[in-house]
């Protein structure tokens, strides 16, 4: 049986991604520290929580798509809305005919996250972003500047990022060991 022939378990791993994503973002958004609903309005600082020299807890609101590229709102935030149901759609749909277990394993992930990004999207015209790797790592300094992952992200981020990293291997990497049925090795 093909990976697609177990698809029950790939919509609970999405549906897991889902669940995880938007209840860690819940208790962010519950978390008075974060002034999270207040700092919608750009004028007004989000918080953060200081755990570690390297890890925090500051909350952002990411109105573009993956690490903040491509900004927008208005009728750009629909469009980002439409793009995203569109490639969910795409992979949901490769998912069924998906014949490796590793395909169906990074689509679900990448699928998962990005339901749970669309739903902050759609509630609230930007995702919430919290889990801050900045800190400089190892106490490592460049020129001044903290080495560390730049970026704020969520739990949806890292299962789109992961996926996307896993897919990668799959479709270039492991598809290639596997000899041509055509024409074989």
């Amino acid at each position: 049986m093909n990976a697609a022939g177990h698809v029950w378990r790939w919509a609970a791993l999405i549906a897991l991604v889902i669940i995880a994503d938007q209840l860690t973002k819940w208790v962010v958004l519950e978390t008075p520290a974060f002034n999270a609903l207040a700092c919608l309005n750009p004028s007004i600082r989000c918080g953060r929580i200081e755990l570690s020299s390297v890890f925090d807890l500051t909350m952002l609101w990411n109105r573009g798509i993956s690490f903040g590229t491509f900004q927008s709102s208005g009728i750009m935030r629909w469009v980002l809305v439409c793009v995203t149901v569109g490639i969910a759609v795409g992979f949901a749909y490769w998912l069924t005919r998906a014949e490796r277990w590793f395909t169906a394993l990074s689509l679900s992930l990448v699928i998962g996250g990005a339901v749970g990004n669309l739903i902050d999207r759609v509630r609230f015209g930007a995702v919430v972003d919290f889990l801050d790797f900045s800190g400089p790592w190892f106490g490592t300094y460049i020129g001044g500047v903290a080495v560390g992952f730049p970026w704020v992200f969520n739990i949806a981020d890292a299962a789109i990022t992961v996926g996307a990293l896993l897919l990668f291997l799959d479709q270039f990497l492991m598809s290639r060991s596997k000899p041509d049925e055509r024409n074989p090795a």
